[in-house]
C-alpha cells in the first residue's frame, strides 16, 4: 500500500472517529489525508450504508473499503466462544489472484494493531494450506477469487452465513472474465442483503454492472470519482506508426535507452506474450513473462525480481497486468493496441504512479491501428503519432527468431481446483 496517492487536502483520517488501533496503523503506513474516493465514500460506509463506487485503479479505493470493514469489526466484536472456524465476517471478492493478494496484503497492514486474521483463498496457490486455514482458524477477513471460493463452498470448508460486510472489487472485470455465475452462487450463500453491508466498486459501470449492483445492494449510495482525464496526466503518450515486422526492432532498440529502467510490455494474447518474451531474451534483454498460465508462485517471484530491478522488462496480458502495482515503472509499451479502449487506460496506468512521471509508447501496425480512433474517443484526447527515429530502426544484435505460423495455441483454463473450534457440519 502506497502513501503517495494524491490527497484531497481537507479530510484527515483522524477526523473520522476511527478506533485508535486502526488509526495507528493508518498513520504508520503514512496516510494522513483522504484521497477523493476515500473522502467521498468513508462517511457513507462508516455509517453502515451500502455503496456503489466508481473509481479507477490506484485511487485508494482498497483502503476505503478495508478501513470500513476493520472499523466495523472493532465496533461490533463477537465473543470468541460464539465463533467457529471457517465463518468469516468480511468477504472481499476480486477477479484476479494478484488483486486479491494485494488486498490481503493491505488488510494485514491495516490490521497490524487490531489482531484480526486475514485469510486469502485464490487459485494457483497451495490448496491444502488454504483449506487448513479455513478449517482451523477464526477468519475475520476472507479475500478470495470466485473460482477457488466456489471450490471451498462445495467442500463445505467455508460458510458465508455470518458475513457482515460483502465487498466486490472490480465488478466490471468480473463481468468481462465470465465470473458472474460464480459470484451469484457465492452471494446466495451469504447473509441476505438486508442483514449485511455491501460495497461494490468498479472502474466502469455499464448497464450489466448496474443491474447486478441493484440486485446485490440495498438503498446504495452511488459515488463516482471521475479522473480529470481518463489517462494519467503524468504519462507522456506516443504512438509509433510501424509495420508489424518493425515492431520488434523498435522495441528492442528503445529498451536499450538509459532512461528505460523498468518497463512493462503489453500484448493482447498469451501466445503473443510467449513469443515476445522469447524474442526479447534472444536479444539479451532481462525479461520475464506474466500471464494467467504461469504458476502463481513463479509470478510472485517474478514480480519481486521486477520490483528489485533484477528484471528490466515484464511482458504481460491485460488480466495479469491489472495485478502489477509497482512504483518506479518508467515505461509502458503497447506491442499491440488493445481492442478494448478501457484496457489502454489500465495499461498506461502502470506508469506515472505515486507522483512520478511515466512514458507510454504504443505500436500501431496494420492489424491494430483500427483501434486508435476508439481509444482517442474514450480518453477524449488526440494521441501524438510519429514515425520511429532512425536509431530505433537499427538492426538488432541477433537475427530474429523465425517461427512457423500455425493456429493459435490453446489457452489454459482454470484447473480443479490453529485457532478456534471446528464448525459443526451442516446438512
Amino acid at each position: 500500500m502506497t502513501a503517495d496517492l494524491k490527497p484531497t487536502g481537507d479530510l484527515r483520517f483522524s477526523d473520522l472517529n476511527l478506533d485508535k488501533r486502526l488509526l495507528d496503523a493508518i498513520s504508520k503506513i503514512g496516510f494522513e489525508y483522504c484521497t477523493p474516493i476515500q473522502a467521498e465514500t468513508l462517511p457513507w460506509t462508516l455509517a453502515c450504508e451500502d455503496l456503489i463506487g466508481q473509481a479507477q485503479t490506484g485511487t485508494g479505493k482498497t483502503a476505503a473499503f478495508l478501513i470500513t470493514a476493520i472499523q466495523t469489526l472493532l465496533e461490533t466484536p463477537v465473543d470468541e466462544k460464539d465463533r467457529f472456524a471457517s465463518e468469516p465476517r468480511v468477504l472481499a471478492l476480486a477477479p484476479t489472484r494478484e488483486l486479491a493478494m494485494q488486498i490481503a496484503k493491505d488488510a494485514e497492514q491495516l490490521c497490524q494493531y487490531t489482531g484480526h486474521n486475514v485469510v486469502t483463498v485464490v487459485g494457483g496457490m497451495n490448496y491444502d494450506k488454504q483449506r487448513e486455514q479455513l478449517q482451523n482458524e477464526i477468519v475475520d477477513i476472507l479475500v478470495a477469487t470466485p473460482g477457488r471460493l466456489i471450490d471451498f463452498l462445495g467442500s463445505q470448508d467455508v460458510f458465508l452465513d455470518q458475513i457482515d460486510i460483502l465487498i466486490l472489487d472490480e465488478a466490471d472485470r468480473m463481468l468481462d472474465m465470465g465470473f458472474i455465475p460464480d459470484v451469484k452462487r457465492i452471494i446466495r450463500k451469504c447473509t441476505s442483503k438486508e442483514d449485511r453491508q455491501t460495497l461494490l466498486f468498479s472502474a466502469t459501470f455499464n448497464q450489466d454492472v448496474l443491474n447486478l449492483a441493484s440486485m446485490w445492494t440495498q438503498n446504495a449510495e452511488f459515488v463516482e470519482i471521475e479522473p480529470e482525464q481518463k489517462t494519467a496526466e503524468r504519462v507522456e503518450q506516443t504512438v509509433y506508426l510501424v509495420s508489424d515486422d518493425d515492431k520488434l526492432p523498435v522495441l528492442v532498440n528503445y529498451l536499450k535507452r538509459p532512461e528505460v529502467e523498468k518497463a512493462i510490455v503489453f500484448a493482447n494474447r498469451r501466445d503473443q506474450c510467449r513469443d515476445l518474451e522469447e524474442d526479447l531474451k534472444n536479444q539479451g534483454v532481462k525479461v520475464s513473462l506474466m500471464s494467467g498460465e504461469i504458476a502463481q508462485n513463479k509470478r510472485l517471484k517474478t514480480l519481486d525480481q521486477f520490483k528489485k530491478g533484477q528484471i528490466q522488462v515484464l511482458v504481460a496480458t491485460d488480466v495479469a497486468g491489472r495485478g502489477i502495482h509497482v512504483n518506479g515503472v518508467t515505461h509502458v509499451f503497447n506491442y499491440n493496441l488493445p481492442e478494448n479502449a478501457e484496457d489502454y487506460v489500465h495499461r498506461i496506468g502502470r506508469t506515472g504512479r505515486a507522483g512520478k512521471t511515466g512514458v507510454s509508447v504504443s505500436f500501431a501496425g496494420e492489424d491494430d491501428s483500427f483501434a486508435l480512433p476508439e481509444i482517442e474517443k474514450y480518453i477524449s484526447q488526440k494521441l501524438k503519432t510519429a514515425v520511429p527515429d532512425e536509431d530505433l530502426m537499427a538492426t538488432m544484435d541477433n537475427p530474429p527468431i523465425t517461427r512457423k505460423r500455425g493456429g493459435r495455441r490453446p489457452q489454459s483454463g482454470r484447473g480443479p481446483a490453529g485457532r478456534g473450534g471446528s464448525r459443526p457440519r451442516r446438512n
